[in-house]
């Protein structure tokens, strides 16, 4: 992870977010449009409540008091305590609802982010950091719910009490309420300045808390842990990880306190514009113009039923903008393309006509498109029901090979074909009834042994669980444990071996009972006994059924039907064991270290 250096220049490097627009956010709360109409309604029926205080406060000094009328007092008092009870039940009603839309909103966006990266290619999580991940989804949307929650509705019951006060100051008296409006257009413009400075700050903040994260997921991880201990290096990170969280304590101070000492100059602004009114209504009384007592002090009363809410909404239009840093990281992730996607037209081959043939033609793939090709024009012809075998060094491109026949990654030249259908061709769900894989690094919930297989079929019996677990010759170790297979296997299976985690994921593939097994040096942390047991186990399961395996240790391919020899990304020999040894060519040159 890179550090960054000390970030002494954090004013230059707190570039502005990429601008949002406004439509797309709005477009979250468009499902419930109809709810929020609702709540718009109470806010303005509220609005209209609350202004009847200052003109029946005028009515109580200009009329009752004056006349001592006992009786008028009493109906004006009773009006005032209404209008406080209907606001109050207005405002719990609209909170209520406020509330369960932005929760409705927060669960949309969180379930939205979390399906479209499940639905992105393997390319996107070999190059983004699961701290990065983690971070965009807990702490960035985390960091809206405020808005939907709260702010939302605080802005339009505040606009639309601002809007409305405003209209009753003019109807009051139009001289003191123009005098009351210049102050507006200062504290707007000096409230835009304040947050666009911030929305800066939140933008970088949030990518040095994404560092952070990332810190912690790599360094305190089970591996993690162990690579600093036996490294030396706790020291190294801890003052990398005191670094990193000093940046976001001071980007954090940054982005909370910007424009301060503006945002204080419009707090004194409203501050002092109720006294400035009061002298403004002393010099039109002096000069003999019409303005009762009643009126200036239902004046007053409205500029702070104006000024509170309007400090508000300016408050929330700087909170707004520096949201819009949170907002553009999580569309970031939003807008990035699904490279694998199902055709509209896409096959569904039902259990019974899936045979397990396999066919690659003249397949070419690079990761970097403008790089060189990991593969060049490979092509394998897979029978139904055989056992084909893939070797080569590290880097020749059968592991490569096995991402495609996944559909990790989708082939750039030629075709894949399973019993004659294009993959690209073929449903997902039909793919994946059709081929199970397992991997050289197994990767194991941490839930129980029972959940982590019936992870592969839900709906499997105990039996079928217990049947599997021997296929794979790692029943006689889970039955020895005191809570069997309700054992919770930990923070990526560590409480097991690398061969009990492998053994673990292939009884998991095998409880799905494909018709094609891909494994993928799947027997690479086994001792010698268990991979010959193991060897067993998977040519009993081999019969009726195709294999392909990817191997480095050749000594586990030896009974293929077909050995596949590649190098550099393209093949180079095929053939049997016999047939390649008695060849002397690329095969025999690496089964000569292991036999040596």
């Amino acid at each position: 992870m890179p550090d960054n250096g000390s970030r002494n220049a954090l004013d230059d490097e707190a570039d502005e977010a990429a601008p949002v627009s406004l439509r797309r956010v709005l477009s979250l709360f468009a499902p419930y449009r109809h709810r929020i109409a609702a709540i718009a309604a109470l806010i303005t029926l509220g609005a209209a409540v609350g202004l009847t205080t200052p003109f029946l406060l005028r009515a109580i000094i200009d009329e009752a008091l004056p006349k001592g009328d006992l009786g008028l007092l009493s109906l004006f008092v009773a009006a005032l305590i209404g209008a406080g009870a209907v606001s109050a039940v207005i405002n719990a009603t609209h909170a209520i609802l406020s509330s369960q839309i932005g929760q409705a909103i927060m669960h949309d966006l969180r379930v939205r982010v979390y399906g479209h990266l499940q639905s992105l290619s393997l390319g996107f999580f070999t190059h983004a950091r699961a701290g990065e991940i983690q971070s965009r989804i807990a702490n960035d949307i985390g960091g809206l719910q405020s808005l939907v929650t709260n702010t939302a509705h605080e802005l339009a019951r505040n606009l639309s009490l601002v809007i409305m006060t405003a209209v009753a100051m003019v109807l009051l008296d139009w001289r003191l309420a123009l005098f009351s409006m210049t102050v507006i257009p200062i504290v707007v413009r000096l409230s835009d300045h304040v947050g666009q400075k911030r929305e800066a700050y939140t933008h970088r903040q949030q990518e040095r808390m994404a560092d952070l994260s990332s810190t912690v997921q790599e360094t305190l991880s089970i591996s993690g842990v162990i690579l600093a201990r036996t490294m030396g290096r706790k020291d190294f990170l801890v003052r990398r990880f005191t670094r990193t969280s000093a940046d976001v304590g001071a980007l954090e101070v940054r982005s909370s306190t910007a424009g301060e000492w503006q945002w204080q100059l419009i707090y004194l602004l409203l501050q002092a514009l109720p006294a400035l009114t009061l002298l403004l209504g002393g010099w039109l009384i002096s000069r003999d113009v019409p303005i009762t007592i009643g009126t200036l002090v239902a004046m007053i009363a409205l500029q702070e039923q104006l000024l509170w809410p309007l400090e508000e909404v300016l408050r929330t239009g700087m909170e707004i903008r520096t949201t819009r840093a949170l907002f553009a990281r999580v569309f970031d992730y939003l807008d990035r393309p699904v490279e694998i996607v199902e055709r509209p037209d896409a096959i569904a081959l039902p259990p019974e006509r899936m045979r397990g043939a396999v066919a690659i033609e003249n397949v070419s793939f690079a990761y970097d498109k403008d790089g060189e090709p990991t593969l060049r024009d490979v092509s394998i012809d897979i029978p139904a029901g055989s056992h084909v075998a893939i070797v080569g060094a590290t880097g020749s491109g059968k592991t490569t090979l096995g991402y495609l026949l996944a559909r990790l990654y989708d082939v750039d030249q030629g075709a894949i074909r399973f019993d004659g259908v294009d993959i690209r061709d073929l449903k997902l769900a039909s793919l994946n009834e059709m081929l199970g894989v397992v991997t050289q690094e197994p990767y194991l919930l941490n839930a129980s042994i029972a959940d982590n297989l019936r992870f592969a079929r839900p709906e499997a019996t105990d039996a079928e669980l217990v049947a599997a677990a021997r296929a794979a010759q790692i029943a006689a170790q889970i039955e020895a444990l005191p809570e069997g297979y309700n054992t919770v296997v930990g923070e990526r299976g560590y409480r097991f071996s690398g061969g009990e985690k492998q053994r673990l994921a292939l009884a998991r593939t095998i409880l799905r009972d494909p018709p094609i097994l891909l494994l993928d040096e799947a027997t690479s942390a086994l001792d010698t006994q268990t991979e010959q047991a193991m060897s067993a186990a998977l040519a009993a399961l081999s019969k009726g059924r195709t294999t392909i395996t990817i191997a480095h240790r050749l000594s586990t391919v030896r009974s293929a039907d077909l050995i596949v020899v590649m190098k550099r990304g393209q093949v180079v020999e095929r053939g049997t064991h016999d047939m390649l040894m008695a060849q002397g060519g690329a095969y025999a040159a690496l089964l000569r270290p292991e036999e040596g």
